[in-house]
């Protein structure tokens, strides 16, 4: 993964800056075949797998218990992440260069996009304003950490703090370990 990591940045232009690498992967799947495809694919949903859940276990905490509608905001996001761990868990079923695929990632790829503008909207933004830069980069440095042990797999249910905690080190373990016998990262 290409991540930018910068120790000037706060968590909210860390996560920002991974939403335009997102967007840069969905555009490289959508836009190539074959081995190539594969490959963008293989490092979008690794990169999305521990994006969400850094969110999950540091974010969204901090938005719910911020924010005078984070209870409602926070559940938003966590259904839309829901359905984007099953989308990614049935993509990888597919031949990656079939039509079904390509049907299917574009839907994926318009969800995902739709998700982060959200993200960023109704939640970073906010949280910019109301927690004070120290906190950020506080929250900044939890995420990398979140992001270094998180699975490398959607894992479509485990959208909650206390979910990632018992069920997180578990999958991680057994996605890194799958990822090392494909000769992954």
């Amino acid at each position: 993964m290409g991540t930018i990591i910068g120790t000037s940045q706060d968590v909210i232009s860390f996560l920002k800056e991974q939403h335009k690498e997102v967007k840069t992967l969905l555009s490289a799947v959508g836009s190539t075949k074959g081995e190539e495809r594969s490959n963008a694919f293989y490092e979008l949903r690794r990169l999305l797998a521990v994006h969400e859940t850094a969110e999950e276990e540091v974010v969204h905490p901090a938005a719910r218990r911020s924010l005078p509608d984070g209870e409602a905001i926070i559940e938003a996001r966590l259904a839309e992440e829901n359905e984007a761990k099953k989308a990614l868990a049935e993509l990888e079923e597919l031949d990656i260069d079939s039509t079904e695929f390509e049907s299917k990632f574009a839907t994926l790829a318009k969800d995902v996009i739709a998700h982060a503008d959200a993200e960023e909207r109704e939640e970073f933004a906010r949280l910019a304003i109301k927690l004070e830069p120290e906190r950020l980069d506080r929250m900044r440095r939890a995420v990398e950490l979140a992001e270094s042990v998180a699975p490398t797999r959607p894992h479509p249910g485990v959208e909650s703090q206390v979910a990632n905690i018992f069920v997180g080190p578990f999958a991680a373990m057994v996605d890194r370990a799958r990822d090392a016998v494909m000769g992954k990262h």
